[in-house]
């Protein structure tokens, strides 16, 4: 096999995983299951990623862009943050690594303690940081960032890992970024 082929063939694997694994949790997904939907015999599950543990942790690399909703005036973030939060969440159904994480984090602990660590690192302090350069002083910086984290991650609790249905993406973003302006501006 060449290498083009397996990177193509990791990725399949990779796709219907995060699917599976958003859709049904950590417990009842199988390396067999997900081999069938990718049309892979399971040994390749475990040559590529040394097997469940190896796929999850494959399957739940998140990525966030954040950086292009710091660039702009505090008085816009709520609504830069909210289009970023709705693209993500209506361009991933269902295969969102962020989603896979948030709902494996009540089964694995080491998937909470990836996510908790992953918000802090790409959400929580980058807000931080922009906050405090905003004008803020730092407690209140820090206090309005943690409020923002908080606050989003509840509503996409909420809305994605218990199903309940996101609604109409534009009335979601439009009391996304009111909310989030708010709890910015203090």
């Amino acid at each position: 096999m060449n290498s083009r082929n397996a990177a193509a063939t990791r990725a399949r694997i990779l796709e219907h995983a995060q699917h599976q694994f958003a859709q049904h949790g950590y417990a009842a997904v199988t390396v067999k299951a997900v081999a069938e939907a990718a049309g892979v015999s399971p040994n390749l599950i475990t040559r590529y990623f040394g097997g469940k543990e190896g796929l999850f942790l494959a399957a739940t690399r998140v990525r966030i862009p954040v950086s292009n909703s710091f660039d702009g005036e505090r008085s816009a973030l709520g609504a830069r943050l909210a289009s970023s939060i709705v693209e993500r969440w209506f361009g991933m159904p269902g295969q969102d690594p962020l989603l896979v994480l948030q709902r494996a984090s009540g089964e694995r602990p080491e998937a909470a303690e990836a996510l908790a660590a992953f918000l802090d690192s790409s959400s929580l302090e980058p807000l931080h940081r922009y906050l405090r350069a905003s004008g803020l002083g730092d407690a209140d910086a820090r206090n309005r960032a943690a409020a923002i984290d908080a606050f989003v991650l509840g509503v996409s609790t909420r809305r994605r890992v218990l199903r309940s249905e996101l609604g109409d993406p534009a009335e979601l973003q439009a009391w996304l970024a009111a909310t989030i302006q708010r709890l910015a501006d203090g």
